[in-house]
């Protein structure tokens, strides 16, 4: 059978999933042609879970906002446990364990002492932020009538992400605004996040007065399930974290449906470095750009050839440092225009690469096709970085605005007008001046970041790239003063 998708394009059902589809189930054609098969089951699991917030979402129109105070609290309070802590930590254990035999990255899967510390300063950071539910945004009067916009809750939203099972408890900041969550969680992180759900956040809502359904789960292995938690219509907004493919296939099931998405996939963060610049600096710069794999860490660096001679070999220093603090080595890959820049023994040695598989050996530098710059690299322990040589600051502006996800850009440079000019060219939501990793929440904005949004599809309406719990609202107007009638 073929199926049309795309307004021109045919995809064909092949015996395997004609088989397979049964009486209510549904099929969806993603951007890249492939045939989705949602079950009914899985369908009903996620429509289950979204009846449950948004009756929670009814029910917290009459919840205080030091009620929402008090459940970030108690969560944040059960987190502290010791005995609660000592669960999670063995079902992780169980989740890590299962995840490294199925050849699946852990980097981000594992919990620890930090991410405990951070996942409770985050919810405490919650419970003492302003509630800004009727907050007045603007008034404007009228004399004999005025009108105000107020912020007010939004609704449902819906997470979608796969290994980072944190990111239950970042989440929940939608309550903060009066808002109500319900989570898919991808199968590597799913036992740990039940746990904290189940020793943490569900006791605190119960502690808290808060409906019970305010937080809720998807419990489905099976992608299956968050297409269709996607494709509901009931969310206010649909929030996709994981890899590029995923996440766009997953906002293509939303917009679909007409449910607002705010997506977070393709990463990787450019750093371009000016002809002046100290190698010392070089060097510092990169190895905090690479303390561990996650969206903002450093991807590609673009160096000037006129000073090549002492900056490459300052970023290979920095390089090394990030890859010994990891107690491996890195791996680099250089633009094929570039390879004279780099020592030739690099290509020609064989180092040990942990890869999410395990550890393999490969050459510790390779070529890379020159329309390859923007190529993310998932690395698991090694840090792994693409490095190009350019004749001029426009150039490497250029690059990143043709090859790049459009998303973090970082300019080393001591002048402020080359800084200046970097800003006004460069297309990306995120531009600084020394180290990638500033792109983050917490650190940035000192608020729990619920992901960050690049502009490979376009600049976002209204709002900024780092999605945060009280960014998530709606505005209501208000008009007093009209009862007696319209003045003449």
């Amino acid at each position: 059978m073929a199926l049309i998708y795309g307004g021109n394009k045919v995809a064909l059902v092949d015996e395997a999933l004609a088989r397979a589809f049964q009486p209510g189930d549904s099929v969806f054609v993603d951007p890249q042609g492939k045939i989705l098969h949602i079950p009914k089951q899985e369908r009903e699991r996620a429509e289950e879970a979204v009846g449950r917030a948004e009756r929670a979402f009814s029910a917290m129109r009459e919840v205080s906002d030091a009620a929402i105070s008090r459940f970030f609290l108690a969560f944040a309070a059960r987190l502290e446990d010791p005995k609660v802590w000592a669960e999670i930590e063995r079902v992780n254990a169980e989740d890590v364990r299962a995840a490294t035999a199925r050849g699946r990255s852990t980097t981000r899967l594992a919990v620890s002492e930090a991410l405990r510390r951070g996942m409770m300063e985050g919810l405490r950071g919650w419970a003492e932020f302003p509630a800004t539910r009727g907050q007045i945004v603007e008034t404007v009067d009228h004399g004999s009538f005025k009108a105000e916009l107020i912020r007010a809750e939004l609704g449902v939203v819906a997470f979608v992400f796969e290994g980072r099972p944190n990111v239950v408890a970042d989440a929940t900041g939608v309550l903060r605004g009066g808002n109500t969550v319900v989570f898919r969680i991808g199968r590597d992180a799913l036992g740990t996040a039940k746990a904290i759900l189940a020793g943490a956040a569900f006791p605190a809502l119960r502690e808290a007065g808060l409906p019970e359904g305010a937080v809720s789960l998807v419990d489905s292995e099976a992608h299956a399930s968050g297409w269709a938690l996607f494709q509901d219509t009931r969310l206010a907004l649909a929030v996709a974290r994981g890899s590029g493919p995923a996440v766009a296939t997953l906002g293509a099931l939303a917009q679909s449906a007409g449910v607002p998405v705010s997506l977070h996939g393709t990463g990787g963060a450019w750093m371009v470095v000016g002809p002046e610049v100290d190698p010392a600096r070089v060097t510092q710069n990169v190895f905090d750009s690479l303390d561990r794999k996650v969206c903002n860490t450093l991807n590609t660096i673009c160096v000037p050839k006129v000073s090549a001679a002492t900056l490459v070999p300052a970023f290979l220093e920095g390089l090394k440092r990030a890859a010994a603090r990891r107690n491996t080595e890195y791996k680099l890959h250089v633009s094929e225009e570039s390879v004279s820049a780099v020592p030739k023994e690099l290509f020609e040695r064989e180092v040990p690469i942990a890869r999410a598989e395990g550890e393999v050996r490969e050459k510790q530098a390779e070529m890379l096709a020159p329309d390859q710059l923007g190529r993310e690299w998932e690395w698991e322990n090694s840090p792994e970085v693409t490095l190009r040589l350019v004749d001029s600051l426009d150039e490497a502006i250029d690059l990143f605005n043709a090859q790049s996800p459009h998303f973090v850009a970082c300019l080393l440079s001591d002048s402020p007008e080359a800084q200046e000019h970097f800003y006004r060219r460069v297309d990306a939501p995120f531009v600084g001046d020394g180290f990638t990793r500033w792109v983050d929440g917490q650190y940035a904005l000192k608020k729990p970041e619920l992901g960050l949004a690049n502009w490979q599809n376009g600049r976002l309406l209204g709002r900024g790239g780092i999605l945060t719990g009280d960014s998530v609202y709606s505005i209501r107007t208000r008009v007093t003063g009209t009862a007696s009638g319209k003045p003449r």
